[in-house]
C-alpha cells in the first residue's frame, strides 16, 4: 500500500469503532460513504456479524464532519435495545479518537418512557391527555423548569436514554436541584448534537417530524436518515396511515362537537376574542355537517351489511363512496338540496367551496377539546372527533389515487371500516427526496431492490448491495424436512403429528434451548399447545407479553442453561420472540420454523397485490406483496441466536416448499439448505453437528 492510499485507507475508517474493519464492512462503508457523498441512498441487506451499526455510523460521520454547514444524523430504529448499541459504537469512536473533538449524541424514547411525573406509568392514551393537560395549565413543574448548563452536560458524553433521565434528576444550577422534563431536554439538546437516535416517527410521521424538527432547530435537508431494521419501515408507516371509522364514532363525533362549540362560546362571550370568533364559526359548521352525515354513515353501514356476499365478512369500499357522505352532507347544510328555507344571504355565509370542505372539516375534527371518561379497562378514550377526522385527513392525502383502499368488515356489533395506504413510498418518497441523504439497512433486507422500488427511492440516486454473511456455512446449517407441509389442502392430524415427530427429533439432538415458530397463534395452539415433549419445558408466546416479560424470558434462558435445564420456546413470526429479541451469547441453539407466513385471502391482500402489479409490474406483485415478506419474516426468526462470529446454531425448516422455485429464489444466494425426510434423520443431523461445532468466544 502506498502512502497516498494509507492515508485514503485511514481517512475512511477515521469514525470507525473497531481497531480493524470486519468482513464485509470496508466494502459496506465504502458503498455508503460514496453514496451519500453524492446526496443518495444506500441499502444494504447486511447480516449479523458484519458489524452494520459501525459501519453506517463510520459512513454517515465522514459526510457529516467534513460538511461546511452543520448536519446532523439521525440513527432511527423500532427497537430500545438498539439504542444501547448504538450509543455504545459512538463511545467507542471517541475512544479511539483520543485528543479529537467528540462526536455527540442524543439518545430519546417516547415521552411516556422518559417522564418523571407520577403519570408516567399511566397507559398511552391517559398519559397523553395527562401529560397535554399539565402542560398547558403550567402545573407541570418539569415542564416549566428550565435548566442551564443541561445541554452541555447532556452532549459531553454520550448518554444513554436512561443515563440522561437520571442526569435531569441530578443537574444543580447555584447548588439548587432544577429537574426539567427529560424528553423536553433531550429535544433541546439535538439540535446541537451530531447523531440523534429515535423511533422512526420522528421523520416519516408528518405530525411528529414537524413538532420534533421545530423544537430541534433542525430542517430536513441537513440530515442523513440511518434506517435500522428497515425491513420493517414499510409496514410501520402502513400502520400509521390505518384509521378506522363506524356508526358510533360518527354519532360520538357529533356530540363532542356540540359540546366543543358550547365551551367556545362561553369562551368568547367571556373575552370577545376574534380568534375564539373564526373558531366557534369553524366548530359550529362543522358540528352542522356531521349532524347530517353521522345519519348518512349509519344508512351506508346498514347497505355495506345488506350488499355483503352470504359467505362473506368484507367488502372494498370505493373511497368516492364515503367522499359523497360528506359532500351531500354540505350541500344540504348549504341549501342546495334538502334544506329549502334557508335565506340567500345565509347560504352565502356558511358555504365551503367544495376543494376546502374536507380539509376544513377534518383540520376542525383534529382541534376538538372535550372532557372524557375512561373506558371499562380505565384507559381515557381517544376523542371520536380526532378519529373522524385522521381518516378524513388520510382521504384528502391519497383518496385520489389508487393506493388508499377502504375496507369493510362485518365483525363487531355495527362493523368498521379500515383504511389502508397501499403504496409506503407515498409517505417515504418524499421524505427521502428531501434529506440529505439516507442508509437503510438490515439483516433481512431482501432484495434490496424491493425495498427501494417499495419506499420510492429514485433509481438514480440508490445503490444497493446484499453483503454475505461472514459466518460459515457449517456453523449454521438449514435443514428442509420434505415429508411435512402447511400447505392448506395438506393439513390434518396426521400432519401435524409428523411436524411434532420432527420437533422431538431436534430436541433429542440438540443439547440446549430450541425456538419454534409458526405463522399464527392458531397455527402454534394447534400444533403445539396441548402437547409436551420429552426432555424440555414448554414456554409459549403470549399475545400480552410487555417488555419485562422478554427480559425476564431471557433471564430465565441464561440461568436454566447454566444449570443444565432446556426450554423449548413456542412463538409466531412477527411477534415478540421471532423479532424483538437477541438471543445472545449462545443461549439458543436451535430454532426450527413451521410453515409459511403467507397472508390469508382477504380484501386487503388482494388490494396490495393489484396495485403491485400496476405499479411494479405483474410479475412482481406476487414477490413484492406474498412470497418475500414471509419468506423475510422466516429469515429475521432464523437469524434470532446468531447474534455474533462464535454464535453456532441448527436450523429446522418444517414445510418442502422451502425448495419450490417460487421460495427458494426469496432466500440470499449464499444460503445452503439440507434435506432431512424423516424425524430419524432430523436427529442424526442434529447430533452430529452439535458434536463438532461449539459456540466459541469472539477473539
Amino acid at each position: 500500500m502506498t502512502a497516498k492510499e494509507g492515508q485514503a485507507h485511514d481517512a475512511m475508517f477515521a469514525y470507525l469503532a473497531h481497531e480493524k474493519p470486519r468482513p464485509g464492512q470496508i466494502e459496506m462503508i465504502h458503498e455508503c460513504t460514496e453514496s451519500l457523498r453524492s446526496k443518495g441512498y444506500h441499502l444494504a441487506a447486511a447480516p449479523t456479524g458484519i458489524g452494520k451499526t459501525a459501519a453506517a455510523l463510520c459512513a454517515a460521520l465522514e459526510i457529516t464532519q467534513n460538511s461546511e454547514t452543520k448536519k446532523h444524523i439521525f440513527f432511527l430504529t423500532s427497537r430500545q435495545s438498539q439504542h444501547r448499541i448504538v450509543v455504545d459504537t459512538v463511545r467507542r469512536i471517541n475512544q479511539r479518537r483520543t485528543g479529537k473533538e467528540p462526536i455527540t449524541l442524543v439518545d430519546m424514547i417516547g415521552q411516556s418512557g422518559m417522564c418523571v411525573q407520577p403519570f408516567a406509568n399511566e397507559s398511552n392514551l391517559v398519559f397523553s391527555m395527562m401529560c397535554s393537560t399539565a402542560r398547558k395549565t403550567k402545573s407541570c413543574r418539569p415542564w416549566i423548569t428550565s435548566a442551564p448548563g443541561l445541554t452541555k452536560r447532556i452532549l459531553d458524553s454520550p448518554l444513554h436514554v436512561d443515563e440522561l433521565v437520571e442526569l435531569t434528576k441530578i443537574h444543580r444550577v447555584g447548588g439548587e436541584l432544577t429537574q426539567t422534563c427529560p424528553w423536553k431536554a433531550a429535544r433541546e439538546a439535538a439540535g446541537y448534537a451530531d447523531v440523534f437516535v429515535g423511533d422512526y416517527n420522528h421523520i416519516f410521521d408528518e405530525d411528529v417530524r414537524k413538532s420534533s424538527l421545530e423544537a430541534m432547530g433542525i430542517s430536513l435537508e441537513n440530515i442523513i436518515v440511518v434506517v435500522d431494521e428497515a425491513h420493517n419501515l414499510p409496514d410501520r408507516i402502513r400502520m400509521t396511515m390505518e384509521r378506522v371509522i363506524t356508526p358510533t364514532i360518527a354519532r360520538n363525533t357529533t356530540m363532542e362537537l356540540e359540546e366543543y362549540v358550547g365551551a367556545l362560546n362561553e369562551s368568547y362571550l367571556q373575552s370577545n376574542s376574534v380568534a375564539l370568533a373564526l373558531e366557534l364559526d369553524a366548530a359550529t359548521w362543522a358540528f352542522e355537517i356531521m349532524k347530517i352525515a353521522r345519519t348518512k354513515t349509519a344508512d351506508l353501514f346498514r347497505q355495506l351489511h345488506t350488499d355483503l356476499a352470504h359467505d362473506s365478512e368484507e367488502s372494498k369500499v370505493e373511497v368516492e363512496r364515503f367522499l359523497q357522505i360528506i359532500h351531500r352532507s354540505c350541500d344540504e347544510y348549504e341549501g342546495l338540496t334538502g334544506q329549502k328555507t334557508l335565506e340567500p344571504q345565509q347560504i352565502e355565509q356558511i358555504s365551503v367551496d367544495r376543494k376546502h370542505r374536507l380539509p376544513r372539516l377534518a383540520d376542525v375534527l383534529l382541534r376538538v377539546e372535550v372532557d372524557l371518561d375512561t373506558g371499562e379497562d380505565g384507559d381515557a378514550m381517544e376523542p371520536d372527533a380526532h378519529r373522524m377526522g385522521h381518516i378524513l385527513k388520510c382521504i384528502e392525502m391519497f383518496g385520489n389515487t389508487t393506493a388508499l383502499s377502504l375496507v369493510f368488515s362485518s365483525k363487531g356489533k355495527e362493523g368498521k371500516i379500515t383504511s389502508h395506504l397501499l403504496d409506503p413510498g407515498l409517505v417515504s418518497g418524499p421524505v427521502f427526496s428531501s434529506v440529505h441523504g439516507a442508509i437503510l439497512m438490515s439483516g433481512t433486507l431482501y432484495p434490496p431492490k424491493m425495498y427501494a422500488d417499495i419506499l420510492d427511492l429514485p433509481s438514480t440516486k440508490t445503490t444497493k448491495t446484499a453483503y454475505p454473511s461472514p459466518f460459515a456455512g457449517e456453523r449454521r446449517p438449514v435443514l428442509v424436512a420434505g415429508d411435512v407441509t402447511t400447505r392448506y389442502a395438506q393439513r390434518s392430524a396426521t400432519m401435524w403429528q409428523k411436524i411434532r415427530n420432527h420437533i422431538q427429533a431436534l430436541i433429542d439432538g440438540t443439547p440446549g434451548h430450541i425456538a419454534v415458530f409458526a405463522p399464527s397463534y392458531r397455527m402454534m395452539e394447534d400444533i403445539l399447545g396441548e402437547q409436551s415433549f420429552k426432555g424440555i419445558r414448554k414456554i409459549t408466546e403470549s399475545r400480552d407479553w410487555n417488555k419485562n416479560d422478554i427480559d425476564s424470558l431471557v433471564e430465565t434462558l441464561r440461568s436454566e442453561k447454566e444449570a443444565g435445564q432446556r426450554i423449548l420456546l413456542c412463538g409466531v413470526y412477527g411477534a415478540r420472540l421471532s423479532e424483538g429479541i437477541d438471543y445472545n451469547g449462545g443461549i439458543l441453539d436451535a430454532v426450527a420454523c413451521i410453515g409459511i407466513p403467507n397472508p390469508p385471502p382477504s380484501v386487503l391482500s388482494d388490494s396490495l397485490k393489484a396495485y403491485a402489479g400496476d405499479r411494479f409490474g405483474k410479475n412482481n406483485a406476487w414477490r413484492y406483496t406474498v412470497t418475500q415478506p414471509a419468506i423475510n419474516s422466516i429469515l429475521q426468526a432464523m437469524g434470532r441466536p446468531i447474534r455474533s462470529i462464535g454464535d453456532r446454531a441448527l436450523i429446522l425448516l418444517l414445510d418442502n416448499r422451502h425448495t419450490d422455485r417460487t421460495y427458494i429464489g426469496c432466500y440470499p444466494s449464499d444460503l445452503r439448505m439440507n434435506a432431512t425426510n424423516d424425524p430419524k434423520t432430523t436427529e442424526s443431523f442434529a447430533r452430529r453437528f452439535f458434536s463438532r461445532v461449539h459456540t466459541v468466544e469472539e477473539g
